[in-house]
């Protein structure tokens, strides 16, 4: 099973890539983030016709989250039962016995502030549902914009960001509870090239000069990650005209 999770920062605008990203990659799974789309104005029609079921929940200008299978969806879930929310930010379905989680974690925009907090509790209240799903479903994967640089090996700059949003020791703990689960990070489950980045800021040519951060990730339960074969980075999408910010990041898993 192929699985990728993508911030697509808006699908009305990234829908040719993303069609042809699926037809030249072939992913079986895909989690998306930030569709920006409001469900009305969701582009089903076209991703059927690309082979892929598909559920979504959506808002307008903001937020969104979708999840495209080619091997069907069952068991749709909205949201965190332990965390009511306007924001569009979490979907789940089961794909062949496999849970599957697409999050889309607040950014939290500076250390200290009101949106900060959002994010510290939102990341506690996953903690717990998350909990519940692996125990309920021991093939998981949790997927998706974490917004969350998990160590410095993924910041271009560990002292220019140290303690900074995305980085910061709260963020960094709350991501490391996730994988006391047991949860495995499945970059890290394979020998990989040094500054390897999924988001680049469109500012000061960060891309060019690989001013990025590793913030996108697939979490693996156990028995999931003992079957992956290969987990990287598609830089290639981040090099297209009008390109997403971030690139997505996959996973390959056998049997």
């Amino acid at each position: 099973m192929r699985i990728a999770a993508w911030n697509v920062n808006s699908l009305k605008v990234r829908l040719p890539q993303l069609l042809d990203w699926l037809t030249e990659r072939q992913p079986d799974v895909v989690c998306l983030q930030e569709t920006k789309l409001e469900d009305a104005n969701f582009p089903r029609a076209e991703i059927e016709a690309a082979g892929y079921a598909v559920a979504y929940s959506g808002q307008k200008t903001y937020n969104g989250v979708a999840l495209l299978s080619r091997l069907g969806l069952d068991d749709v879930a909205c949201g965190n039962p332990h965390f009511p929310d306007p924001q569009k930010r979490l979907i789940a379905a089961t794909v062949k016995g496999v849970r599957v989680i697409c999050a889309y974690v607040p950014n939290g925009q500076a250390v200290g502030s009101d949106k900060y907090a959002y994010k510290l509790e939102w990341l506690q209240a996953l903690n717990t549902w998350v909990a519940e799903q692996l125990a309920a479903t021991p093939q998981l994967v949790l997927a998706g914009d974490f917004n969350i640089a998990p160590d410095d090996r993924d910041v271009y700059d560990p002292a220019a960001w140290a303690g900074q949003i995305l980085c910061s020791d709260a963020e960094r703990a709350a991501f490391r509870r996730l994988l006391d689960l047991g949860l495995k990070d499945s970059f890290r489950l394979f020998d990989q090239p040094e500054k390897s980045f999924s988001w680049w800021d469109y500012r000061m040519l960060g891309f060019q000069k690989n001013n990025g951060l590793r913030i996108d990730h697939i979490l693996l339960s156990a028995p999931l990650a003992e079957k992956c074969v290969a987990a990287g980075i598609d830089r290639a999408m981040r090099k297209l005209e009008r390109p997403s910010d971030h690139a997505p990041v996959t996973v390959e898993i056998t049997g």
